[in-house]
């Protein structure tokens, strides 16, 4: 990926990334549809099915080959999403593709965030994207959802390298369901959990459904902006960070929560809770800690019971000891 950009790990710097679009900024000039002339759109289109194609077969080296210096030096990123997803592209060609010209070539130096604004701005259609610490020059953002079992989208991010020669210079891959379940589902089940004074699972599925609806973090729609709108208003005041972290006591013994996150593994929606312990080397203890730290949990926050199947406690120490264990939510008493 261009330096810099790089996914958020928490929902706050998300939303404020997208609420940037509204901002002050340096807007730059956005292309689509049929403001994009014919021997661009055809090279661009041309080189997003090459990159697919070189997806579905798991062609990393071709993929390193054809991008820009900088990306092809710290490939390893790429690497993984692409092997991790490769199966999903193999299922077929894109049911749909989107693209788009971003024009940032009236500077000289790196922009500190250059703004994009796509189509007519009070539009249901209208795009932006704000995308940080970005280099001169002509870029493209293709958007292909590809069909099937388990669907995904596929994001590249294309730079101009001579006359319409596209090199690849970012690749963002998200799925599209967990199991049987969309973000559009996500979203409903989320205002449900609002509406029954349910705040934390709330949250969760809030940030689920933005996860599923937005192929990447750096892109607003008027979709995507009320939702973000629904994510602000409903943030919890105690969900732990690494540097306010939740206390509980659990075994007659006090824990630092560091993490509460949902998590996907495979079709399963789980919770994760991470926490810090004067020792994880003990996998007996471990364990031990690791339940009582569960059942402290679900006392605090019974709600929790109500939107996920299982809870994934992880136990670490400062010496980078780390145990886990996975519990189903119908075995916690």
């Amino acid at each position: 990926m261009i330096p810099g950009w790089k996914r958020s790990q928490r929902m706050v710097l998300r939303a404020g990334l997208l609420l940037a679009l509204m901002s002050a900024g340096h807007a730059q000039e956005c292309f689509s549809g049929t403001e994009i002339d014919a021997p661009t759109a055809r090279a661009i289109q041309s080189a997003a099915q090459q990159y697919f194609n070189m997806s579905s077969q798991g062609d990393v080296a071709g993929l390193r080959a054809n991008a820009l210096p900088e990306v092809a030096a710290n490939f390893g990123g790429i690497e993984s999403a692409v092997m991790s997803n490769k199966q999903y592209f193999a299922l077929g060609q894109p049911a749909e593709t989107r693209f788009f010209v971003l024009d940032a070539t009236n500077s000289k130096t790196t922009w500190q965030r250059a703004d994009f604004y796509c189509g007519i701005y009070n539009s249901p259609e209208r795009v932006g994207f704000s995308i940080p610490n970005l280099p001169p020059g002509r870029y493209a953002i293709t958007i292909a959802k590809v069909s099937g079992k388990e669907p995904v989208t596929l994001t590249l991010i294309l730079a101009e390298d001579g006359k319409n020669v596209w090199k690849l210079a970012g690749y963002y891959t998200r799925r599209n369901t967990i199991g049987d379940h969309d973000g559009q589902w996500f979203l409903s089940k989320a205002r449900e959990f609002k509406a029954k004074g349910q705040p934390l699972n709330a949250w969760f599925y809030y940030l689920t459904a933005w996860d599923l609806l937005a192929p990447v973090d750096f892109m607003s729609t008027p979709q995507l902006d009320k939702i973000t709108d629904e994510i602000q208003a409903s943030r919890p005041a105690d969900v732990p960070t690494a540097s306010a972290p939740l206390e509980l006591s659990a075994g007659g013994k006090s824990f630092k929560v560091q993490e509460l996150a949902a998590v996907s593994v495979g079709p399963d929606f789980d919770l994760r809770v991470k926490y810090e312990t004067p020792d994880a080397s003990n996998p007996t203890l471990a364990s031990q800690e690791n339940a009582a730290m569960i059942r402290a949990l679900l006392a605090k926050y019974p709600e929790l019971r109500d939107a996920f199947a299982t809870v994934i406690a992880r136990a670490t120490d400062s010496a980078g000891h780390d145990y886990g264990t996975l519990t189903p939510m119908k075995d916690v008493k």
